[in-house]
């Protein structure tokens, strides 16, 4: 009976002991290297002079706003629903938040702004990165 309680404890400390390596490696690892992930790539071409092009299954929208380009995350940061995006703005369908076209909030019950990813041009293309 006791050879299988020291299996068990030594059974213990070793998967705590690689859970303790495994958070440490998540904490200590660099998220997002430049180009480390790419969300979405677009041609330069397909881009709109003003407005806006969504792209619902990744919930990327890219808005350019006189001539400034921005990408915003369609994810609401109330509950995480899907906006949609207006020629005037953004809105939540679940819970009424607003928010304007760089993402800040208008009315809640929204806090936060949407989140922005970061933007990189390589020739003809653009690619989305995770921020």
């Amino acid at each position: 009976m006791e050879r299988y309680s020291q299996t068990r404890r030594r059974f213990l400390q070793v998967v705590l002991g690689l859970g303790s390596l495994e958070l440490l490696r998540r904490y200590l690892t660099p998220r997002n290297l430049p180009g480390q992930r790419v969300l979405l790539t677009v041609r330069r071409d397909e881009l709109p002079a003003e407005g806006a092009l969504v792209f619902r299954d990744a919930r990327i929208a890219l808005v350019r706003i006189q001539g400034r380009l921005t990408a915003l995350s369609l994810v609401c940061t109330h509950l995480g629903c899907t906006v949609n995006v207006h020629a005037d703005g953004l809105s939540c369908p679940c819970h009424g938040s607003r928010f304007d076209r760089d993402g800040m909030v208008l009315e809640g019950p929204a806090v936060r702004p949407l989140a922005r990813y970061r933007l990189e041009e390589q020739g003809e293309k653009i690619m989305v990165l995770a921020s």
